[in-house]
């Protein structure tokens, strides 16, 4: 699923990493780069790549914060929330495409599992095994 993911990702010019930055970004709000770093578990140098292609996208925008001029605020842009709403829908295709032979209750006890492997730091066998 990963590696549709990332083919049906590329015409929206989104990798991975750049569509859990945007969703970060629309779920939080504006945030500095710095909080950003340790939400996305990244070096804050390789932030400044990440948000390097992000914003000659238009994506999202980088300014002072008004509290701390040594901070840099970071919010996402209102194109880079359309180009988000286009990646979902794209990986929502490719979701059903290849989860399409689960039935809607086999789809629902699957991301109740990924969720709990995900809450508990387990992997997938071991969250089935605790249901």
């Amino acid at each position: 699923m990963r590696t549709s993911a990332i083919a049906a990702l590329e015409p929206v010019g989104l990798r991975p990493r750049h569509l859990v930055a945007l969703t970060v970004l629309r779920e939080g709000g504006a945030i500095s780069q710095q909080e950003l770093a340790s939400t996305l578990q990244i070096d804050r140098t390789n932030l400044v790549g990440l948000l390097n292609e992000l914003e000659a996208e238009a994506l999202v925008e980088r300014r002072r914060s008004s509290e701390d001029r040594r901070r840099h605020v970071v919010e996402l842009t209102a194109t880079g929330r359309e180009r988000l709403v286009q990646a979902e829908f794209v990986l929502a295709a490719v979701e059903d495409d290849v989860l399409g032979t689960l039935s809607p209750e086999q789809r629902e006890a699957l991301y109740d599992l990924l969720q709990l492997a995900a809450d508990h730091g387990t992997d997938c066998a071991e969250a089935a095994a605790d249901c």
